[in-house]
């Protein structure tokens, strides 16, 4: 079981983006719940990112929405950094 830690800027994000999107919430909360248990099951689209976001992955909420995070296997930590569209994450 890996630890979900949270920014604050994760939950300012959070929170709009689950009031702009209320359909979403128990997606978000089966991906945070998946990622508690292994954060590289297939089905999260587990990836790392490239270029100016180097040193962070993410993983899919939807086809067009991505939570960005870090992940520390050796402590075994997950910490949330962003949510949102696939642009706005990705900025």
């Amino acid at each position: 079981m890996y630890t979900i830690v949270t920014t604050q800027f994760f939950l300012r994000r959070a929170r709009k983006f689950l009031n702009r999107h209320p359909d979403l919430r128990p997606q978000f909360a089966r991906v945070v719940d998946d990622l508690r248990t292994d954060p590289f099951a297939p089905h999260l689209n587990y990836h790392r990112l490239a270029g100016k976001l180097a040193g962070i992955q993410a993983v899919r909420l939807t086809h067009s929405h991505r939570i960005t995070l870090t992940v520390v296997v050796t402590d075994k930590e997950i910490t949330l950094l962003d949510i949102g569209s696939h642009d706005e994450v990705y900025r």
